[in-house]
């Protein structure tokens, strides 16, 4: 079979597009294979894996497998790699993973949304990942090496302290929030901030102290008007502004 490559108990089948694992490869190697490397496919589901009951090594980098992840009891598997995928309920995941691979040693999930590593993603930072390795630590505390790092005795004393508490939990979208428009790509303020900077609502006080009529003309058509933010991420609100330096000719 083109693309297959068997030498002793390990099998590779790399780079060949399949979006499954082909029945014929269950069929042929699945009684003997201890190590299978299904690397570079397209792979989003691993129903066919259910053939290889003996494996020891299971290689699923540079995948499409997501969330819906489904491996069959595999009672001797201790080494998984599945990074590069696109994996992002890491709880989820690791309760699979503790039910139907008892015997794992060693996990790699670099690349995928689950593991926040400064290197993917800038919103993340060191302590990050420290709160996701203690995590995992404590739903898979048989682990000796997690993404190519070995496991410290200190890291495995904080994860049965404090692992519990690690879990990373996601926002829920208040209906307060605001959904950007499709036309335009830009950060809408938060809405503390969009009352101060709206002209909404604004009443002059006293109008006598406007001296030029006209200019509370103006001053009104424009507190009709709507805006549109552009792209910004910072908003000035003028407490310091270089404007109140000014003084008029009658204050000298």
């Amino acid at each position: 079979m083109a693309g297959l490559v068997v030498s002793g108990t390990q099998v590779s089948y790399i780079g060949q597009d399949c979006k499954e694992i082909p029945e014929h490869l269950g069929r042929d190697c699945g009684h003997f294979a201890k190590r299978l490397d299904l690397s570079f496919n397209l792979l989003r589901s691993l129903g066919g894996l259910s053939a290889f009951g003996s494996l020891e090594e299971l290689i699923l980098d540079n995948n499409l497998l997501g969330d819906d992840l489904v491996l069959p009891g595999l009672p001797r598997l201790h080494t998984l790699t599945l990074n590069k995928n696109r994996i992002s309920d890491l709880e989820h995941l690791l309760n699979h993973l503790a039910e139907v691979t008892p015997a794992l040693q060693y996990l790699s999930l670099l690349g995928n949304v689950a593991c926040p590593n400064e290197l993917v993603s800038l919103e993340k930072d060191e302590e990050d990942y420290k709160r996701y390795r203690c995590f995992v630590l404590y739903k898979l505390p048989g682990l000796k090496f997690l993404d190519a790092k070995k496991v410290t005795k200190q890291e495995r004393e904080e994860a049965l302290v404090r692992g519990a508490f690690m879990k990373v939990v996601k926002p829920k979208a208040s209906s307060e929030d605001v959904t950007p428009s499709p036309e335009y790509n830009y950060t809408p303020l938060p809405s503390a901030s969009r009352e101060l900077t709206s002209h909404r609502g604004f009443q002059v006080k006293n109008e006598n102290e406007v001296a030029d009529q006209s200019l509370l003309q103006i001053w009104t058509a424009e507190s009709s008007m709507r805006s549109v933010l552009g792209k910004c991420r910072y908003v000035y609100y003028g407490k310091n502004s270089e404007g109140n330096r000014f003084i008029r000719d009658d204050q000298l």
